[in-house]
């Protein structure tokens, strides 16, 4: 354990919050940006996008540098300040969380489960398909039909173990990095913003962008709090799924543009 494993978890739910009004101010100013550009795509006479192609390839080259070090960090070989702080916070939260706070925690973790994100991801489908927006029920499958796949592949190369746990409110099997929640929670509302930033009129998008944003947040700190995944696992697995995200934006808008050009 260490000072600062230590302080973040006795104040873990302080902390839980902070970061998810942080996460709320990152995403309402990042609307921000992306209405400006919206709007002086209009006034130039061009056809606006939800993500410019420059953007998006200068996230996803940072995003996969950001997870390569993230892997090269937990790596077995590797003695890391990261690997240690990993490694006091569970040990600390497993100590100081009550069972009350566990309980509610994993209310909210259910909410990324596979069940709960298939069951959605099924009824959104049919929505789709029933309104005749073919191209967006394309890419929406695309996107969450990789989840389980892209993710498990990652938890079969590194195969990290998990951390210890006993409190018996969630009980989880299998690999722990990167954390499935995270990926799945970044891919599944991520791309259920860009359908409905799609679809919508324009005086929803902030609300769309902000929701979006806390579910995200919520499930993927969820996990830490639970003591199912360490603080890494959780950060790989928001960057795994920010990777696919963006490649999957990418190619709808790409496809939408050739679209308006023919």
């Amino acid at each position: 354990m260490n000072a600062m494993s230590d302080w973040v978890a006795a104040h873990a739910l302080p902390v839980w919050s902070g970061l998810l009004v942080l996460a709320l101010l990152s995403g309402d100013l990042a609307w921000q940006w992306n209405r400006r550009h919206y709007d002086a795509a209009i006034a130039r006479g061009h056809t606006p996008v939800v993500l410019r192609s420059r953007t998006a390839a200068w996230l996803l080259v940072s995003g996969c540098f950001l997870f390569m070090a993230i892997a090269l960090a937990i790596g077995e070989q590797t003695r890391s300040w990261l690997s240690g702080f990993d490694v006091g916070l569970a040990e600390d939260l497993r100590a100081h969380m009550q069972p009350g706070v566990l309980s509610v925690v994993a209310m909210a973790s259910h909410l990324g489960d596979l069940a709960t994100v298939a069951a959605i991801s099924a009824a959104v489908l049919g929505i789709l398909i029933w309104r005749r927006h073919l191209r967006a029920a394309t890419v929406w499958t695309i996107a969450v039909a990789g989840i389980v796949p892209l993710n498990s592949a990652l938890k079969a190369w590194f195969q990290r173990p998990r951390p210890l746990y006993d409190h018996g409110f969630i009980v989880e099997h299998g690999w722990s990095f990167p954390s499935g929640h995270a990926f799945g929670a970044m891919v599944f509302y991520g791309m259920l913003a860009y359908v409905l930033l799609r679809l919508t009129p324009r005086r929803w998008h902030r609300w769309v962008i902000a929701l979006a944003v806390a579910m995200v947040t919520i499930i993927g700190l969820s996990r830490i709090v639970l003591q199912v995944h360490y603080f890494s696992d959780v950060m790989a697995g928001y960057i795994s799924g920010a990777v696919w995200l963006l490649l999957c934006i990418a190619g709808a808008e790409w496809w939408r543009s050739r679209s308006v050009d023919d």
